[in-house]
């Protein structure tokens, strides 16, 4: 089989759309689903298509194979070590690239839920981080080991210290150890850990319920979420207050409290 058919044949990116539901798999079981470019890019692509896509509600994102995400492809990146200047463009480039796709993630007006099972690694954990909520099996594994390598994972810690504590996220980045589900559970990295056999039943439910509501109204909260943690208090609430009159006068707001007084399911509009 050729290169090219090969990649029609087992593309990087595998995704399913169902009742609302989008899921986006990471295909690259054999390197462990690790960041290559093409990865990089096509996740970027499909986050913030999906975004703008009205029949996707909430995203799920998940591994191919035995584990959720190893990281960095380093053989990938080790091979732009022959470039004519050791590989500082092509790393440069490569931290933007990857950056950017984070934070659509982040950006993303869509729920995005990760499903983790087996290993999420260095830039695999701060994918973890990146979304919105995380859900793992109990023999999930997670670490920013870049310092047993000398390199520091300084990309995963702005994620991963926006998601734990201080100390929690310098435990991690200083031992680079690996932390098993129910302490990543402690930490705040995840929501919590299930038996593998009941993982997809647990995200899937989450799923579901995430995309019963009206996706305005999330999108709109997920939004000042994320913007108020950036002000300080008085700010903080005074941009909140801005956003909750806003989301006062949208119809699904007004549709949602007269069904609750009437007693009834609201039916959304999504506006």
């Amino acid at each position: 089989m050729s290169h090219a058919a090969a990649a029609v044949a087992d593309p990087v990116l595998i995704e399913h759309l169902d009742k609302g539901v989008a899921r986006l798999t990471l295909n690259r079981p054999k390197a462990r689903n690790s960041l290559s470019d093409a990865l990089i890019a096509s996740l970027h692509e499909a986050v913030t298509r999906l975004g703008n896509d009205p029949a996707a509600r909430v995203i799920i994102l998940d591994g191919a194979g035995p584990g959720f995400c190893a990281g960095h492809d380093l053989k990938e990146m080790t091979a732009h070590r022959q470039d004519a200047d050791g590989g500082k463009a092509y790393f440069q480039d490569l931290v933007s690239r990857c950056s950017a796709m984070m934070q659509a993630i982040v950006r993303c007006p869509k729920p995005v839920i990760a499903r983790v099972h087996g290993i999420a690694t260095a830039a695999g954990c701060q994918l973890v981080a990146s979304c919105d909520l995380a859900l793992a099996s109990n023999d999930a594994h997670f670490a920013t080991p870049g310092v047993n390598i000398g390199l520091f994972c300084s990309t995963p810690m702005v994620a991963l210290s926006r998601n734990v504590s201080r100390k929690h996220a310098m435990e991690m980045l200083l031992l680079g150890e690996m932390l098993d589900a129910k302490r990543a559970a402690q930490f705040g990295l995840i929501n919590h850990c299930v038996s593998g056999d009941f993982l997809d039943e647990e995200v899937n439910a989450w799923a579901k319920r995430i995309a019963a509501k009206s996706s305005h109204t999330l999108a709109i909260g997920k939004q000042a979420f994320y913007d108020q943690l950036e002000h300080g208090l008085s700010d903080a609430y005074a941009y909140a207050g801005q956003v909750m009159v806003q989301n006062m006068m949208a119809h699904d707001a007004e549709e949602g409290i007269t069904a609750f007084i009437e007693k009834r399911s609201p039916t959304w509009e999504d506006r």
